[in-house]
């Protein structure tokens, strides 16, 4: 490929995240790099009576000091925090959306929940007061879509916008429907990533039924992928922005830096229980190396999906192991540290990919001691690992047979 087409591809110039062991990139990563967990005994409401007690909570986050009084009543706690990683990422990307074309920024996000805990407090006042009492903000703020909708508003983002909804793989969708939009022409600036905050009791009880929850008190032996005591997942909050844009134009603007190029995507569907046809994730990843015209040798660490369910971990365990070979890739799951964010949890996946691009060292998987025997994988555990990261997969799949994988490049 010619040098003028190479930058035409889309590069990430911006991160913001939220996520319940660091507020804010730098916090985030330094908490990931030491191993600290944001998985706790939940706190911000009464869990005892739950089956489920501990979760990965934003707890160091105070929504009136990032966001604007006017929007507190009119938002739930996702999209405060998806307001503040997009003004954060915007920051970092150096762009000023007031000298752009309002016409050639775009939003996409994704989330799976939509403003949960703000539509249980409307309906505690509707139930418990009467139908005068109900915000008339409920008629969007528990919406999927509302975080594109806030972001586009607040920074005056007329271009495309839209949200996808395949639950923990929603954040790579959204980052891979970005990037077919810049190269489509269409925008040449796009806010996307995802986020996802039910940890509420409305939330909690909607979750429960789902079988794939850790039902285990220890915050530190709740979630333990691929390990031979895995017993689920632990359920969090938060997510990241990542700032999407064609390299001609951001280095045209004069973009600070480039965390790395969105260079390969796909997506598969699983078919449904009983069916002779097997898992598809393989196949995603293999579609994620081909679109980035790469192969498996050039892959430097796969950022699993890491589900913590143990016949599920078998089965991206394997994928793995088919596609790249016995424990010749190193695989990682920090969101030990974080919980599995839904709909966030592939975006910050994401960002922390071109974290460890940037800084040459891939993060641990926190927890996991025993690497269940079967499993044919390099997992990085106990400490951060050293190496040159130059090109990284990110692996998510969503409840109800979503397989995407998405493949990060270094610029240089």
């Amino acid at each position: 490929m010619s040098g003028g087409a190479q930058d035409q591809r889309p590069v990430v110039t911006g991160l913001g995240v939220v996520a319940p062991n660091g507020v804010g990139v730098k916090e985030f990563w330094a908490a990931t790099l030491d191993g600290r967990s944001g998985i706790d005994w939940i706190r911000r409401f009464d869990a005892s009576g739950y089956p489920v007690r501990i979760g990965g909570e934003v707890l160091d986050f105070v929504p009136k000091e990032h966001i604007p009084s006017r929007l507190l009543p009119q938002t739930d706690r996702m999209t405060q925090h998806a307001l503040t990683a997009a003004g954060w990422a915007l920051q970092d990307a150096g762009a000023d959306p007031a000298t752009l074309d309002e016409y050639e920024m775009g939003v996409v996000t994704a989330s799976s929940a939509g403003g949960f805990e703000f539509g249980q407090r409307e309906l505690q006042k509707l139930w418990g007061q009467g139908a005068e009492f109900v915000s008339a903000y409920q008629s969007f703020a528990w919406f999927y879509a509302v975080n594109t909708g806030q972001i586009s508003i607040r920074h005056g983002m007329r271009g495309h916008s839209s949200v996808l909804v395949t639950e923990q793989a929603g954040g790579l969708d959204a980052v891979a429907h970005g990037r077919r939009l810049l190269r489509r022409g269409a925008v040449r600036f796009m806010v996307t990533g995802g986020f996802d905050a039910s940890l509420c009791p409305w939330g909690l009880v909607a979750q429960i039924p789902h079988t794939h929850l850790s039902r285990r008190d220890d915050p530190e032996r709740g979630y333990l992928p691929f390990d031979a005591d895995a017993c689920g997942y632990v359920a969090g909050e938060g997510g990241a922005i990542l700032i999407l844009e064609d390299r001609h134009a951001a280095r045209r603007r004069g973009a600070g830096q480039e965390y790395g190029e969105v260079a390969g995507y796909a997506a598969t569907f699983d078919p449904p229980p009983g069916s002779v046809r097997g898992p598809a994730l393989a196949r995603a990843i293999r579609g994620a190396l081909d679109d980035a015209g790469m192969n498996p040798g050039e892959i430097d660490v796969v950022f699993a999906d890491a589900s913590g369910v143990p016949e599920l971990d078998a089965v991206e365990a394997a994928a793995i192991a088919e596609v790249f070979g016995p424990r010749s890739v190193p695989v990682t799951a920090p969101k030990t540290m974080t919980g599995r964010l839904y709909s966030g949890g592939a975006a910050l996946d994401a960002a922390t990919a071109l974290l460890a691009m940037r800084d040459g060292v891939i993060p641990a998987t926190t927890g996991t001691t025993n690497v269940a025997s079967g499993y044919d994988i390099d997992l990085v555990i106990g400490q951060a690992r050293e190496t040159p990261v130059r090109a990284a997969l990110v692996v998510a799949r969503g409840c109800g047979g979503f397989n995407s994988a998405l493949v990060l490049r270094h610029t240089d």
